[in-house]
């Protein structure tokens, strides 16, 4: 029997930068030929969406627009072309990378969704995606997972295994995504040492899970006691509290073996000057990735120790489609034990203002029928 689809649901509209956000009904779309409507049961909320609420980014962000992008429901309408989807299958609604030179893709956002990527441009074709000139952003230019029902292209959709917790799996689509692509791209190797700052918020405390599962040694940077016994709990064999410490270079290289720093670090902090840190402590060929998107930022090297002692500083946005493949079978397989707590998502309000006071501990994740 077919699923019964109403005409109206629940969602957080944002009716202009700024907000405030609005818990309201709207109607339920429809799936086009390629996409697929999925019944959104929980929702994970990323820094992003705050930063799309207070249009933060140099982006143009669609107005009204229904946010968020870790959705994970049940797949209960599909379009005609679309024969590797079943109704009743798992999904997750992930974030969707965008291109900002695309102007057609902001003003005719119904499009966006029908190319979610091209699936056939250079970088489509070496498992780039996210760079797609025609990719685009869920919860940002199109309407994204705050709602109860939410159509996607169906080629980008995650396929979510149904022995897997919806509610757990939620913050993996983006947050989890994010830090596995990113220390994959740092290239550390098992037994190396890898630095996450910010390893006490919702993408920190995924990728000290991560790190622990690719078999990496992990010096978690944050501050407060509560950060640091979550991050401990996760597997970091050391913590810098930079709140407390009078020179954080020398503190975290000191908690390497040799003295030398971290062969990586990962930047998923929200503020500018952990971003001007971290090349000054990695060890000497080592890399710093930065993902982490604090508004206005700029990154800063010195010119001269960056070159002679060969350090490699990169971005790294969100992963493909392998990428999701694989760090969703990492937490099938128990390896991912991210911290998170569910609240209704007539609260969304609530965690961010939480997010502004720096106080949450791991992920929120929003139950739709609350």
């Amino acid at each position: 029997m077919a699923p019964q689809i109403p005409d109206k649901q629940w969602a957080q509209v944002i009716e202009k930068t700024g907000g405030p956000i609005d818990y309201k009904q709207i109607p339920v779309p429809k799936p086009g030929p390629d996409q697929v409507l999925v019944n959104i049961k929980y929702s994970g909320v990323c820094h992003t969406d705050l930063h799309a609420l207070n249009g933060d980014w140099p982006l143009d962000v669609k107005l009204p627009l229904v946010g968020g992008h870790e959705g994970a429901g049940i797949v209960v309408a599909r379009g005609e072309l679309v024969k590797d989807i079943e109704i009743g299958d798992h999904a997750g609604v992930k974030v969707h990378p965008v291109h900002t030179s695309d102007v057609d893709r902001v003003i005719n956002p119904v499009q966006q969704w029908l190319n979610s990527s091209c699936l056939a441009c250079d970088f489509c074709m070496q498992m780039d995606e996210p760079l797609c000139p025609k990719a685009t952003l869920s919860g940002y230019t199109v309407d994204g997972t705050f709602q109860q029902y939410c159509v996607a292209n169906a080629a980008h959709v995650a396929r979510i295994p149904k022995d897997v917790p919806l509610d757990a799996i939620a913050p993996v689509l983006c947050a989890g995504i994010t830090v596995y692509k990113g220390l994959k791209e740092s290239g550390a190797r098992p037994g190396q040492t890898v630095a996450i700052v910010g390893a006490g918020g919702g993408l920190g405390s995924l990728a000290c899970q991560y790190a622990k599962a690719m078999g990496l040694s992990i010096i978690a940077i944050d501050a407060g006691e509560d950060k640091k016994k979550m991050c401990e709990e996760l597997g970091a064999t050391a913590f810098v509290d930079f709140a407390t410490s009078t020179n954080v270079v020398k503190d975290v290289q000191s908690k390497t073996e040799d003295g030398f720093g971290p062969h990586a670090v990962i930047l998923v902090a929200v503020s500018e000057k952990p971003f001007q840190q971290a090349s000054e402590y990695v060890r000497p060929r080592g890399t710093v990735v930065a993902i982490g998107l604090p508004a206005g930022a700029f990154l800063k090297a010195p010119v001269f120790e960056t070159v002679i002692r060969c350090v490699t500083i990169k971005g790294s946005y969100v992963g493909n489609r392998k990428d999701t493949a694989e760090a969703i079978e990492f937490f099938r397989r128990g390896v991912i034990k991210a911290p998170f707590k569910v609240i209704g998502m007539s609260e969304l309000q609530k965690v961010y203002d939480m997010m502004h006071e720096g106080t949450i501990l791991g992920r929120y994740v929003v139950d739709t029928s609350k």
